[in-house]
């Protein structure tokens, strides 16, 4: 995914930061924290989660859908990959 490389950073800290809420899941768990605060930072994580798939969806639309540049086979190819993706990501 070269095209990300303009936004490398910016997806790190993204990364970066979903990392540290996994870890405040795990230590609620191993805490025996309150249910409902667990159940806080597993939603806060998957609304973090699913923004960082959202942007690198938009990204790939972008540049391997609809990118005026490329070829019907390119296009094609971009498309059966979001696809796959996304159905990856509904299930």
């Amino acid at each position: 995914m070269g095209h990300t490389a303009s936004n490398k950073d910016d997806l790190l800290k993204r990364v970066k930061r979903i990392a540290g809420q996994i870890q405040a899941v795990e230590r609620a768990l191993e805490s025996d924290a309150d249910c409902a605060k667990t159940l806080h930072l597993v939603a806060a994580t998957r609304g973090a989660i699913n923004g960082l798939m959202d942007e690198i969806i938009e990204d790939h639309a972008r540049e391997h859908v609809a990118s005026p540049t490329l070829s019907d086979e390119e296009r094609n190819k971009g498309v059966e990959e979001l696809l796959e993706a996304i159905r990856r990501y509904s299930k």
